[in-house]
């Protein structure tokens, strides 16, 4: 690949400004929806269904008619930077793994009917001026999802603690998992610079996952109580790994990757820190106490689907937690780029986002 100079000059497309978002679902939105969580299965679910409406509900107002499986939302990240652009684009997909972002060309696969994310890139990078690329990838490559589920799965079935068995499945698949990262930060570098792009002339950011869920000893429910109905159906040594060596793991090799790649790095492990799913430090939305971006959860519970909206939102930033992770990529822009790890403040809503260097 041959990159040009960060001092030279070229003609950039004449086309309207844009911040772009790549990856998975956890920038596409998946879980947008919601505003908190709720145990009421009618109406609006005590105001935290975005998607209700008269009669009913209708999820396109919120993720819209792409193929619907990619669950891109309204309040996806890339929505809520404040970056003074044009338009924020989102060509991320739920479901989404190294693979099916990298080029046709360079053995990247389709997802949800749609191409490969490079190429939907390159005309992105053609006919708009791309001041902002923001990539979440890897967390489907190591299997996080599968991982969580098989966690909640051994709670719900009480047959013991997951993570010894877990710890394993990560060993086995990380070395892969981050090599395949690395590929598709170039094959995002590779893109840029065949659409006239150099290294200067936009700013890559590779970020890291915010936990949805709390350690155990923050978790509002007993290890014996209401977990597996309240959605966060663990035990309190497999949240613990969860948020204290897998999420630093993952965090640490997305990391690495950005330094090796010369990218701005977006550290996003505590931004959902007492705001997570169950956390002590929030509370269900009910007739009485109506969502909030202060005092509700910033992440979906677990939920089958059979109730509220699907399965495939379980887990993953809400509409709270969303506007949050793009109050922090903005925050990012603005400090100039770099390594930067993203807080939530305590009794504030997702403008109390703050960074902290390195």
């Amino acid at each position: 690949m041959t990159c040009l100079a960060p001092g030279e000059a070229h003609a950039l497309p004449a086309g309207p400004t844009a911040v772009v978002s790549l990856g998975d679902s956890y920038i596409a939105g998946n879980a947008g929806r919601w505003r908190g969580n709720s145990d009421d299965p009618f109406g609006d679910r005590s105001g935290t269904d975005r998607a209700a409406v008269t009669g009913g509900y209708d999820a396109s107002k919120v993720y819209g008619n792409t193929n619907g499986g990619c669950f891109r939302s309204d309040v996806a990240e890339i929505a809520g930077t404040r970056i003074p652009v044009d338009r924020a684009i989102n060509l991320a997909c739920s479901g989404a793994e190294s693979r099916n972002l990298w080029r046709t060309s360079h053995g990247g696969l389709p997802l949800e009917g749609e191409r490969p994310q490079a190429d939907s890139l390159a005309e992105v990078a053609a006919t708009h001026q791309v001041r902002l690329v923001a990539l979440s990838i890897g967390g489907n490559d190591i299997g996080f999802g599968d991982i969580l589920q098989a966690c909640m799965t051994s709670y719900m079935g009480a047959t013991g603690t997951c993570h010894t068995a877990q710890q394993d499945e990560v060993q086995s698949r990380f070395a892969a998992a981050m090599a395949a990262v690395d590929t598709s930060v170039k094959e995002v570098r590779a893109t840029m610079s065949a659409a006239g792009y150099g290294i200067s002339d936009y700013r890559l950011v590779l970020q890291s996952y915010p936990s949805p869920l709390p350690r155990g000893s923050e978790n509002r429910y007993a290890e014996g109580g209401p977990r597996t109905y309240e959605g966060c159906p663990m035990y309190d040594a497999d949240l613990n790994w969860a948020r204290d060596d897998l999420m630093p793991r993952l965090t640490a090799g997305l990391a690495s990757v950005a330094r090796a790649n010369g990218t701005d790095f977006l550290d996003l492990s505590d931004a959902l820190q007492g705001r997570e799913v169950c956390s002590r430090s929030t509370q269900m939305a009910d007739a009485t106490h109506k969502p909030s971006a202060v005092t509700s959860d910033w992440a979906r519970y677990f939920n089958t689907g059979a109730f509220q909206g699907e399965l495939r939102e379980s887990l993953h930033p809400n509409a709270y937690g969303q506007i949050a992770l793009g109050r922090c990529l903005g925050r990012l822009w603005n400090a100039g780029g770099g390594t930067w790890k993203c807080h939530n403040t305590p009794g504030q809503g997702y403008d109390g986002m703050t960074l902290t260097a390195g």
